[in-house]
């Protein structure tokens, strides 16, 4: 039975099944996963007990849990962040690119909307693709180079950015960035609800862009809530040179 004073990100991590019910509240998982179930409730204006009502059932209700990632190895579970989220987001950014511009052009004039879609998008695009390369380059490295050396029983040469803690800030920063550019994207389509006169295309690259968004939530859920603390705390308990 989940309480007012659980922490969102926390309840995710134990149990994915749980995401779609705070997505349908509006409520963040993932950037702001630190908040309890109460504090969200509250900024919304929401019944935490109808939210409680709704998580419960869906635990009791729904088939077995999804893949454990809480337990999983911090080094296989970079690897599989790497290899699925981040190929993800670099093979859709064209395409909604793409899509988008055709958009702007065929129905911008009824729906200029359309035209701060696609620049946020052109902004989300070139700050996640530099994200990315930053973890990929820099944090996921000295993640493995941990696990490795613990289990190899040697000393980790201090980093140069001093504690993982530091690369870790800064990239959460940048998640919420992201997180609240998409708040405006889903606003500015009506929750990606294409309107009546729209085309196929129209159509098509809504959905795209609901399913990036919530590919993006799952993606720094993995982050935020399970790899970045637990790689703080893995740190503190290996020797350091």
């Amino acid at each position: 039975m989940l309480e007012k004073k659980n922490i969102i990100g926390e309840v995710v991590a134990d149990d994915y099944r749980t995401a779609p019910v705070f997505e349908s509240f509006k409520i963040d998982f993932c950037c702001k996963g630190g908040r309890t179930i109460e504090e969200a409730c509250l900024a919304k204006g929401l019944d935490p007990d109808k939210v409680i009502s709704a998580l419960d059932k869906v635990v009791r209700n729904s088939g077995e849990k999804q893949e454990d990632f809480k337990n999983w190895p911090l080094d296989s579970l970079a690897d599989y962040i790497e290899k699925h989220h981040h190929r993800y987001v670099e093979e859709r950014i064209p395409l909604l690119l793409q899509y988008l511009e055709k958009l702007c052009k065929v129905h911008g004039k009824a729906h200029p909307e359309l035209f701060e879609i696609h620049h946020l998008f052109q902004i989300s695009a070139g700050e996640l693709t530099a994200h990315m390369k930053k973890e990929e380059l820099i944090l996921f490295p000295y993640v493995r180079k941990m696990i490795k050396l613990s289990k190899e029983k040697e000393s980790l040469p201090a980093p140069h950015f001093k504690s993982v803690s530091n690369p870790v800030m800064m990239m959460m920063e940048e998640h919420e960035a992201e997180g609240d550019r998409f708040e405006k994207i889903s606003k500015l389509s009506n929750n990606y609800k294409a309107p009546l006169d729209a085309c196929n295309t129209y159509k098509v690259t809504y959905s795209l862009l609901d399913e990036f968004e919530k590919d993006l939530h799952r993606h720094i859920h993995l982050e935020n809530n399970i790899l970045f603390p637990k790689s703080i705390d893995f740190e503190q308990s290996v020797d350091i040179s």
